[in-house]
């Protein structure tokens, strides 16, 4: 073992001495590759296992370097191979997840976007959720970006009309016909409700305290995770209002600061504007009034 540890750190010493810019500048670039790798799958089930295959390759990279372990070392380089060549099937859907938020980084909305229709309909949606708040009336309206969620209006009931607040209110009653499942607009339009969303494969509900959260919770960090999509959602035992857009929540918000969240959203990125201390206050760590459960 003590030859083995020597041998190390001979090796370790030759590496930094033959250390020059072009060998740190390509150092540099496989850790930022690495960190964004990381940065995407973040909150995802797959980073627990990245984890996972990243300490294990380790073990299996110091174990085969042992030539005291010979058949070890030949069943590890015999087996590798096949092991690569699994990883793309085990991660397919958190990497299609990671290269669509990869192609929508940086893209921003189209200016006709803000226009006096949407306007009202960011009214309406304000006006509906906070008077469905002060009832304890619970509900999920989804608000649909450059992603559409044709697929998912299909599995509720088409109604492709305004947007205003006793349609939401009506809707969202109890007992009703249509109060189960999402609302799903498109632009000023309601264009199906009683909608069918996923729910959330993240783990982003395990790592808060406040882990017992219902389903429309679970299904507006489904569809944040699987779409640019911004959804409002009122708990039903409490009567908060959250937001959650691209996997993160931000919960318990009044009228005034749910109308500035959503007039954000949906205008286009402006230098120093709401859009980026609003960006930056969804990848903050969440504080005691804002949680991500």
């Amino acid at each position: 073992m003590s030859d083995f540890i020597s041998n190390l750190i001979a090796n370790l010493a030759f590496v930094l001495e033959r250390l020059d810019w072009l060998s740190i500048l390509d150092i540099f670039l496989v850790a930022a590759i690495f960190f964004v790798i990381l940065r995407l799958l973040r909150g995802t089930q797959a980073m627990t296992l990245l984890r996972g295959v990243i300490v294990l390759v380790a073990l299996l990279g110091v174990l085969t370097s042992l030539e005291v372990l010979p058949a070890f070392s030949w069943l590890v380089r015999t087996t590798l191979p096949a092991v690569l060549f699994a990883i793309p099937v085990i991660f397919a859907p958190e990497i299609r997840h990671a290269l669509e938020r990869l192609g929508r980084a940086g893209v921003l909305l189209p200016s006709e976007r803000v226009s006096r229709q949407l306007q009202d309909t960011v009214d309406a949606i304000v006006t509906a959720t906070t008077r469905l708040s002060d009832r304890q009336h619970g509900a999920l309206i989804v608000l649909e970006r450059r992603d559409h969620l044709n697929n998912y209006a299909e599995t509720g009931v088409r109604m492709d009309s305004r947007v205003t607040p006793e349609l939401l209110l009506q809707i969202f009653y109890p007992n009703t016909p249509l109060h189960d499942g999402a609302v799903i607009i498109s632009e000023s339009q309601l264009v199906a409700a009683a909608c069918v969303l996923p729910l959330s494969a993240s783990g982003v509900l395990m790592s808060t305290p406040e882990r017992q959260v219902g389903l429309r919770h679970r299904a507006a960090l489904g569809i944040s995770e699987v779409s640019d999509a911004v959804a409002v959602v009122v708990s039903e035992e409490t009567g908060w209002i959250s937001v959650v857009h691209g996997g993160k929540m931000i919960r318990r918000l009044d009228a005034e600061r749910l109308e500035n969240i959503l007039r954000a959203l949906f205008r286009p990125a402006l230098p120093g504007g709401i859009f980026g201390s609003l960006s930056k206050r969804l990848s903050a760590t969440p504080r005691e009034d804002e949680e991500t459960t």
